[in-house]
């Protein structure tokens, strides 16, 4: 078996191996009609049960025979423009090269030791990052697995900044369409969901700073203490930005740490047209970014951001085996001092790999190209007497929602559009994700793919509209 070890006297099976491997994903990009074949868990489910784990096939072909059977036919392909689901983006080839390369040697960024050049390489991105940011020369940071990570680490900070010892009075400020993993981190810190405060926002889905400030003010005057305000530039469901230097001024007023989840807008730090979308990002506190959203990288890479070096210390813990205490005097630089984890990807090679041969613009261009998009989508849309489309984008998100014209009975649209969503699916001809608004089920169009046309945004539409009304006439059949 030491046969399969990767080494010096294995090389040319690696690279054999590796090579296969590459040329029947290759060819699966090249002849995938559809983002997905539509296959169903009661039929998948049984071919993956029946194989025996105990049974090796002792056969790279043999087993990438049966890989095509239980995962690459069946896989949902990003790469198509007709993916319009969640926020997965199409990957940029340098980017998966770092993977290939990453994942050969991989090293582990935790210490010095484990990575060497890589954890110069990190340390060089994260100070890239947040000059980008523009939060200072004293600003620091650290790769993570993604976003949710990324802000239970940076309100981590903010909680082990507010200096209080009854976290009972803590409280953090977050837009009723902020993340899920704000409160999820407020549970895991301790802290309870009824510590965040949702704040309400307006037309345009963006957090109402009227609103905050009230809610910081009755925070003061019940004698409670404003941990953080969390300002997300880019919402999930509706790619809404924050009012970022109101928000900026509120916190400075009231002395609460200012979070910014930029897990999605981060692309528009690479933009030359759309940058200033996002001003006021340079007065946060810490910030998320996620280059696997709308830097075109493979998952995962994500990375916290501070601008005040000295706060990651809250993460850091010396092990004697690890990274003992001596070696922040020799100045040994151990990247396990500012994470939330130990064994840690070399995540960052991807993106390394990405600058160096695209540059910042190229991407910036490539996320500008779906933010387009976008605005001829929303024009679609709002021509269309079929449709409700929700807010204008501000990033490279639509919501919408089917309405027949003769129905009127908001139930029953609601039921139309789920089966419009599980048709569309099922058929394997497009992929659209689903929200609630108002309390109301809409369809989404996410928007990442820079591939993607007006066309194929018309096309998913008709398609659509198709679901819909064939589950509105045999529901109109089955009353009568």
């Amino acid at each position: 078996m030491r046969s399969h070890l990767l080494n010096d006297t294995t090389a040319e099976s690696y690279r054999r191996s590796v090579t296969e491997g590459i040329e029947r994903v290759a060819a699966k990009l090249a002849t995938t009609a559809r983002p997905f074949t539509g296959v169903t868990v009661d039929a998948l489910a049984p071919r993956i049960d029946e194989i025996d784990l105990d049974k090796p096939l002792l056969d790279t072909a043999a087993v990438l025979d049966e890989l095509e059977d239980v995962y690459l036919r069946d896989a949902i392909y990003f790469h198509h423009p007709r993916y319009l689901a969640h926020l997965n983006c199409p990957v940029v080839i340098p980017a998966v090269l770092g993977e290939a390369i990453l994942s050969a040697v991989n090293s582990s960024l935790d210490t010095w030791d484990q990575s060497a050049g890589g954890t110069l390489i990190e340390r060089k991105l994260i100070d890239w990052t947040t000059a980008r940011i523009g939060l200072g020369e004293n600003a620091d940071g650290v790769f993570t697995s993604g976003g949710t990570q990324s802000n239970l680490q940076a309100l981590l900070l903010a909680r082990e900044e507010a200096k209080t010892d009854t976290a009972a009075k803590l409280r953090i400020f977050a837009s009723e369409v902020s993340h899920f993993s704000v409160k999820k981190s407020a549970k895991l810190l301790g802290l309870g969901q009824d510590s965040v405060v949702s704040v309400p926002v307006d037309h345009d889905k963006r957090m109402q700073t009227v609103a905050l400030a009230r809610e910081l003010e009755r925070c003061r005057r019940d004698g409670l203490v404003p941990m953080a305000v969390v300002a997300t530039a880019g919402t999930t469901d509706f790619g809404s930005i924050d009012p970022l230097p109101e928000i900026a001024e509120l916190c400075e007023q009231y002395g609460a740490w200012l979070h910014v989840d930029a897990a999605y807008g981060c692309g528009l730090l690479a933009s030359l047209r759309y940058r200033d979308r996002i001003d006021g990002i340079e007065r946060a506190d810490s910030v998320t970014v996620d280059y696997h959203k709308s830097f075109f990288q493979p998952v995962s890479s994500s990375a916290v951001l501070v601008r005040d070096s000295s706060t990651l210390r809250h993460a850091t813990y010396h092990a004697e085996y690890l990274n003992p205490r001596h070696m922040v005097q020799e100045r040994i630089p151990n990247q396990v001092d500012k994470s939330l984890q130990t064994t840690r990807r070399f995540d960052a090679l991807k993106l390394w790999m990405t600058l160096r041969v695209m540059g910042a613009d190229g991407i910036g261009q490539l996320f500008e190209e779906v933010c387009d998009l976008a605005v001829e989508g929303w024009k679609l849309l709002a021509a269309d007497p079929r449709f409700d489309v929700v807010v204008e984008p501000s990033l490279s998100t639509l919501v919408f929602r089917y309405i027949p014209a003769s129905v009127t009975d908001p139930a029953e649209i609601d039921r139309a559009n789920l089966y419009a969503r599980k048709a569309l699916f099922a058929s394997g001809d497009a992929v659209v994700a689903g929200t609630k608004v108002s309390g109301r089920h809409y369809l989404k169009f996410t928007l990442l793919n820079p591939e993607t046309t007006v066309e194929d945004m018309s096309v998913v539409l008709d398609l659509i509209a198709g679901h819909a009304e064939q589950y509105l006439g045999e529901s109109l059949e089955r009353a009568s």
